[in-house]
């Protein structure tokens, strides 16, 4: 019985520009082989041609699009092409292009991500305040909001305040807890969404009593250009 030779993808090469595909990148490194100059720059040409077919200009300027597609072939023949790209096209080495640097993603916490980075940042706000009611009343908040990010992300199960609580002394590194005699954490973030409900309704209210008080400019009210009729 013959083995067969599979060559998988993770024992290749990278491929430099997914949106062109691997062969691609393997017909740029065979002509690369190719000795005799001219029949190499017809093959380039044509394997750009192919590139232009696999990712089509659309809207784009086609000047532009040209540059960038001859550009492209370079780089992923990793800029040891012998041809001559066509006139007004400048190929920009991988030195001439801006370097990036990467932007950092922000510090997360390997524990209890469910809660999401925000929470962590209301713990430490809580930890730094002085104790009294207004850090109870901060602590509540903060344990409402996490029982609701914890309800949204996991919606077959109950969660009960205990489960809630016992997180909140892990995240704050036994620093915070809820007081003896709070409220119900579900009873909480309902006050605090009806509160802004009626915050929202009263604002609206305030406005549409103003449009229709009937006053013009300074208070005074526009009874039109109506003249009194004479008896």
């Amino acid at each position: 019985m013959n083995k067969l030779d599979i060559e998988y993808n993770t024992e290749r090469d990278d491929v430099h520009y997914p949106e062109y595909g691997r062969m691609i990148q393997q017909m740029l490194e065979f002509a690369k082989t190719i000795p005799e100059k001219p029949k190499r720059q017809k093959t380039i040409e044509a394997i750009i041609g192919l590139m232009q077919q696999l990712n089509p200009a659309g809207n784009r300027n086609m000047e532009d699009y040209r540059e960038k597609l001859w550009n492209h072939a370079f780089a992923i023949a990793g800029y040891d092409l012998d041809v001559d790209a066509p006139p007004g096209i400048t190929i920009r080495s991988k030195e001439d292009k801006i370097q990036v640097d990467r932007i950092p993603y922000p510090p997360t916490t390997q524990r209890l991500r469910h809660y999401g980075y925000n929470v962590q940042t209301l713990i430490k706000k809580a930890i730094e305040m002085p104790d009294g009611p207004k850090k109870e009343g901060f602590v509540e908040v903060i344990a409402s909001y996490m029982k609701l990010a914890y309800k949204t992300w996991n919606r077959e199960h109950y969660v009960s305040d205990d489960v809630v609580k016992d997180d909140l002394e892990i995240l704050s590194d036994g620093q915070l807890e809820l007081h003896e005699g709070h409220s119900s954490l579900d009873i909480l973030a309902f006050s605090a969404n009806k509160k802004d409900r009626d915050l929202q309704r009263h604002g609206s209210n305030q406005r549409s009593r103003g449009k229709n008080t009937g006053k013009g400019r300074g208070g005074k009210r526009n009874y039109g250009n109506f003249r009194k009729r004479k008896k």
